[in-house]
């Protein structure tokens, strides 16, 4: 019995163990598990993915539509490999996808989920049955007959009664101010006939007063019977409602319990422990379901070693995301990055190549300056707050050169990979002064970026508002309901074989904006090189703020300053 166990779960391995054949196996590995959340895909990698997407493109369209044929509603999914070495010291990969492929989990070849939610059998599906017999009695409830006639009859003692009231103390706002002109009038000729009238005129305002009175009541006493009516019906619900709550909360805690992750030291981690040791302490929803912590749950369970990984994204775009079809895409921070850190513990892993990114990249160029501010070109790869990491920045090295200024320095940021002009102030008046001028948008900014690839039109207006991606910091995406207004003015300045030079002229000056407003379908559909967001990595990011003009705060003179980007 323990034999046909083995054998069983040796079949399970060989399914989803796909080994390297020819050339692949002479490739050299590397020495250390890449760096997941910001990675240029190892060769061995690139390989396994490659095999994967022709497997794809050829038999999973009948699990999945990807919407890779522009109609209906398809959408694309993340997909990952994980090279692995096994006892043996055989190379070969695993495949896996982020979450479902339409409603399906268990598909032939590629790992299976760390917890099945659709096992009919366990306890997930079972609470999820019991609660969807809690929203059928809701559902039922809510639709008897005589609840729909009650609440009915409410809405309509509701209106009528507003719609008598605001009638009636129109009515009487008017009889006031007709009163007011009748006793100006008696004031001017007092006589008996005067006094007469305006005991008249306090009569009927006092009228007026208990007869708004008394409606009031009678429509509160008609409208009270009625909800005392249906206060059984509401009772049930409410305790319907209660009940479904308390169990969904129960399923959930469950849940989150019975998602453990192993690690190279062969300790396991539920998603609660995990996600305590972050500041929202609670795991988002669809925690665990990403290709990452799929693969290496896989390999730790089945004694197989992680040697690198690659994800990708096959098929159309999300409406609010940027993701392009067969482009490589690191883990996401907001779901993976607690997993991570925790299933990678034991392995050999690169060093966080963000942390050294920027660190001999100090060098400021002073393009403007005087005693009241200067004007530098910020170089790629240097933040302009320390932010978080508390690493050089913008910031930190002009408070060492200018020890003596006052104020926050600081008017306006750029992003760490882009370049460019930025204004700096010397005093708090003079921060306030600039900074005004960008509040009521006085300074004209443009930016030159490089896009990667052709654009039909020569000039433009890109307005799509913008918000983080929760899931995904510091990563933006385009929201209709939540997002902040975000506006673009562009204009090609120069066409190539395979890329165009635009000048952007933003509105603006929202996070990731430029970059955003490029990529996105809605936008102009072609990323700017070397955005590793939201296009491809290359040498730099190819964007770079050459062109400012603002208000002297002292002189009252027109500044007008350029400054050339050494990719043009």
């Amino acid at each position: 019995m323990q034999k046909e166990a083995v054998e069983e779960l040796s079949d399970k391995i060989n399914d989803c163990f796909k080994p390297f054949r020819g050339e692949a196996l002479d490739i050299q590995m590397p020495e250390k598990f890449c760096y997941p959340f910001y990675y240029e895909p190892h060769l061995i990698a690139k390989i396994a993915a490659e095999e994967l997407m022709e497997r794809i493109g050829k038999e999973l369209e009948v699990y999945h539509d990807f919407g890779l044929s522009g109609e209906g509603e398809g959408l694309g999914k993340m997909f990952g490999v994980l090279v692995v070495k096994d006892k043996n010291g055989n190379h070969g990969y695993l495949s896996a996808f982020s979450g479902k492929l339409e409603g399906g989990i268990h598909i032939s070849g590629f790992v299976p989920p760390v917890f099945d939610t659709l096992d009919e059998r366990g306890f997930y599906r079972q609470g999820e049955i019991e609660i969807s017999k809690i929203n059928r009695e809701i559902t039922l409830l809510e639709s008897e007959f005589d609840y729909k006639v009650l609440l009915d009859l409410l809405q309509k003692y509701i209106s009528q009664s507003d719609d008598e009231m605001i009638k009636l103390k129109s009515d009487f706002v008017q009889a006031k101010k007709k009163r007011h002109q009748l006793r100006l009038q008696c004031a001017q000729n007092p006589d008996e006939e005067s006094e007469q009238i305006l005991q008249k005129l306090n009569h009927e305002s006092i009228r007026h007063h208990f007869v708004l009175k008394d409606r009031k009541k009678y429509w509160e006493n008609y409208i009270a019977g009625v909800k005392g009516s249906l206060i059984p019906f509401e009772q049930k619900i409410d305790s319907l409602k209660e009940r479904r709550k308390k169990m969904s909360a129960i399923l959930q805690q469950q849940l989150f319990e019975s998602y453990t992750f192993l690690n190279q030291n062969g300790v396991s981690k539920s998603l609660i422990n995990i996600f305590n040791l972050t500041d929202d302490k609670i795991p988002p929803a669809g925690a665990g379901e990403c290709a990452a912590p799929k693969l290496l749950q896989y390999a730790f369970k089945n004694s197989l070693l992680p040697v690198t990984i690659a994800e990708f994204w096959w098929g159309k775009s999300p409406s609010s995301e940027i993701r392009r079809h067969g482009n490589y895409y690191p883990a996401c921070n907001g779901k993976c990055k607690p997993i991570l850190g925790h299933m990678l513990e034991g392995l050999s892993v690169v060093e966080n190549p963000m942390v050294l990114r920027g660190v001999t990249n100090t060098n400021l160029t002073i393009l403007f300056e005087d005693e009241y501010l200067l004007i530098i070109n910020k170089p790629i790869d240097l933040l302009s707050v320390p932010g978080k990491s508390n690493r050089e920045s913008v910031f930190s090295l002009l408070k060492q050169k200018y020890p003596n200024t006052t104020g926050p320095l600081i008017v306006h940021r750029l992003d760490m990979s882009t370049s460019g002009i930025m204004i700096i102030a010397k005093s708090k008046e003079i921060h306030q002064h600039i900074q005004n001028q960008f509040i009521k948008r006085k300074i004209k900014k443009r930016y030159i970026a490089v896009l990667d690839g052709n654009i039909v039109n020569d000039s433009g207006f890109i307005d799509l508002p913008l918000r983080v991606d929760l899931d995904d910091r510091p990563r933006q995406i385009i929201c209709f309901q939540h997002g902040k207004p975000a506006q673009t003015r562009w204009q090609v300045a120069e066409r190539g074989p395979n890329s165009t030079l635009v000048y952007f002229f933003p509105v603006t000056g929202r996070t990731h904006q430029l970059r955003v407003h490029a990529s996105h379908p809605k936008g102009l559909n072609t990323p700017i090189i070397g955005d590793d967001l939201y296009g491809q990595r290359d040498k730099r990011l190819f964007l770079h703020a050459d062109q400012l003009e603002f208000i002297h705060p002292i002189s009252k003179e027109i500044v007008l300053v350029e400054c050339k980007a050494d990719f043009t």
